[in-house]
């Protein structure tokens, strides 16, 4: 009987250690995938409208390392909120350091537009839907370090499944 018992625990323990690994290395498989290669985005609202819908997107996006890649005009970005550090939202790409931009600085209030240069490690942001977006109209542009990766694909709605490339400026 006592060697039953204990048989039974050897084999339990032996099992637990099994699972104890698996689940390790899965966690440890998400970890890295999320933190250095890409990572599943939310994007709602119509600031990004009509390239994407105001109800709701699930959007596949690669991390970009800071060291060897910069955001290209057209590239749509998941970025760190310069006002609000827990929202992350998803804009266009529409100018990098040392672009002259012009734009308008409300469009539903008035036609009167600004120009400024973007600065060196800074790019600046706008959604496709300018009258009803707060981007670098708003907030200036945007610091390289608060991007936190390039939009590749959109997984939901699936009917709209496929990549989303920048577009041409």
């Amino acid at each position: 009987m006592a060697s039953q018992s204990s048989s039974f625990w050897t084999t339990a323990s032996r099992e637990a250690m099994k699972s104890g690994v698996f689940i390790t290395k899965l966690y440890c498989f998400l970890h890295v995938t999320t933190n250095y290669l890409g990572f599943m985005a939310y994007a709602y609202g119509p600031s990004m409208t009509p390239t994407l819908h105001p109800s709701g997107n699930v959007l596949l996006a690669e991390r970009m390392s800071k060291r060897y890649q910069k955001p290209s005009r057209g590239d749509i970005v998941v970025i760190r909120s310069p006002e609000n550090p827990n929202k992350t939202p998803i804009k266009r790409v529409v100018g990098i350091e040392g672009d002259c931009i012009s734009f308008v600085i409300d469009p539903v209030k008035s036609d009167k537009y600004q120009t400024i240069v973007v600065p060196k490690g800074h790019v600046f942001v706008q959604g496709d839907y300018t009258h009803n977006s707060r981007d670098s109209r708003n907030f200036g542009p945007v610091p390289y370090g608060l991007i936190q990766g390039r939009v590749l694909w959109r997984v939901w709605p699936f009917q709209d499944f496929g990549p989303l490339g920048p577009t041409p400026s």
